[in-house]
């Protein structure tokens, strides 16, 4: 485990306390009960900027605090614990190192600060297909003009801002494109999570360009790289929260007059979910800290996280199922959430046979 500055301790204590008294998995429940499709609680959104949550990796002259990856992964995981709905992950880390990092200082005047504050919401639209595929990027960009169609797009359907990859010429580039542009439609999908996503359809819809024309292709991968880490840190936090819960069932479960926490078979089983979660949880750490460092390679870092990460959760997810027995089959049960919201992030930004290939690949085999 990372050794934490005294910051950074407040930050995860604190995070720990509020999404575990504000925002447990019930919260989750009234929002896919409600009928809404609101993707979270905008009021919570809004507490969250208060809190400075949103402002963390956000430079200090934007209205941030600029603690850092590793400070942010923090937060993450706690809200992956309690399966919090919030734009965090696709505003507070994507669409701030997006801008961060290649935007003009404009451009970073305009929705930095706003990002800080919690007033805001950017998607990035990436994938046009079921899968995450970087390398087909088919919508195109002509004169500044964007056509074609991005479909789970993470928080595209409440987004107020869109961080769009095009295929401009021979390459690829950035687009930003705010809510409500010409030519910009939105439409809901229902994931299994019960969280955001949308499909979006640009028609001749003008974008501002971010970063340089046709030259956004490793700007891209960067910025992925940054999401499929926090992405990898919330994983971390929901499959240790559903460790834990089937951890606590063991020790109290009875059958044939014995706790079944006694039964060496899943103690085995419970034994080798505690070994992937500390191997995961050290894939985990090191990439963020190499964001915050700025050494070694991302690149690797990220797919080896990501594909932990995946394979921990799907692991963990059918385990609390299986081991909870009938139970884990019902709605009452938390076991369901658990696994749908696996199930979904496992693919988000690549799976785990997307990142070994990758893996293999960055390192030259």
């Amino acid at each position: 485990m990372a050794v934490l500055n005294e910051e950074q301790t407040m930050l995860r204590d604190g995070a720990k306390a509020w999404t575990q008294t504000e925002s447990p998995t019930t919260k989750l429940r009234a929002l896919r009960d409600s009928g809404s499709h609101q993707p979270f609680d905008p009021a919570a959104w809004a507490e969250m900027g208060a809190m400075g949550w949103a402002g963390v990796i956000v430079p200090e002259e934007f209205g941030g605090s600029a603690f850092g990856y590793l400070s942010l992964g923090l937060i993450l995981e706690e809200t992956g614990r309690t399966l919090t709905a919030s734009p965090l992950l696709s505003t507070a880390l994507i669409g701030a190192s997006a801008l961060s990092l290649y935007g003009s200082d404009a451009q970073k005047a305009q929705w930095l600060p706003k990002i800080a504050e919690g007033v805001v919401v950017t998607a990035l639209a990436v994938d046009e297909g079921p899968h995450h595929n970087p390398a087909r990027i088919a919508l195109s960009a002509t004169g500044g003009k964007l056509t074609g169609k991005k479909t789970f797009v993470v928080d595209g359907d409440v987004a107020d801002l869109f961080i769009v990859a095009a295929r401009a010429g021979d390459g690829i580039s950035l687009y930003l494109v705010p809510k409500g542009a010409p030519g910009l439609s939105v439409r809901h999908l229902a994931l299994a999570d019960s969280r955001g996503a949308a499909e979006v359809t640009f028609d001749g819809t003008p974008g501002e360009l971010l970063g340089a024309e046709g030259q956004g292709a490793e700007p891209l991968e960067a910025i992925l790289d940054r999401a499929r880490i926090g992405l990898s840190a919330e994983m971390l936090g929901s499959a240790l929260q559903a460790f834990e819960i089937t951890l606590d069932y063991l020790k109290v479960r009875t059958q044939f007059g014995q706790v079944i926490g006694t039964f060496q078979s899943l103690q085995h089983r419970a034994a080798k979910m505690f070994t992937d979660l500390e191997m995961a949880r050290s894939a985990i750490e090191a990439a963020l800290e190499a964001l915050d460092a700025g050494t070694g390679d991302v690149r690797a870092a990220a797919s080896l996280a990501k594909c932990k990460a995946s394979e921990l959760i799907h692991l963990v997810s059918n385990e609390m199922v299986q081991m909870h027995g009938g139970i884990g089959m019902t709605d009452v049960h938390d076991a369901g959430l658990y696994l749908k919201r696996a199930r979904v992030t496992e693919q988000l930004f690549g799976g785990a046979g997307f990142h070994k290939d990758r893996y293999a690949r960055v390192l030259g085999f």
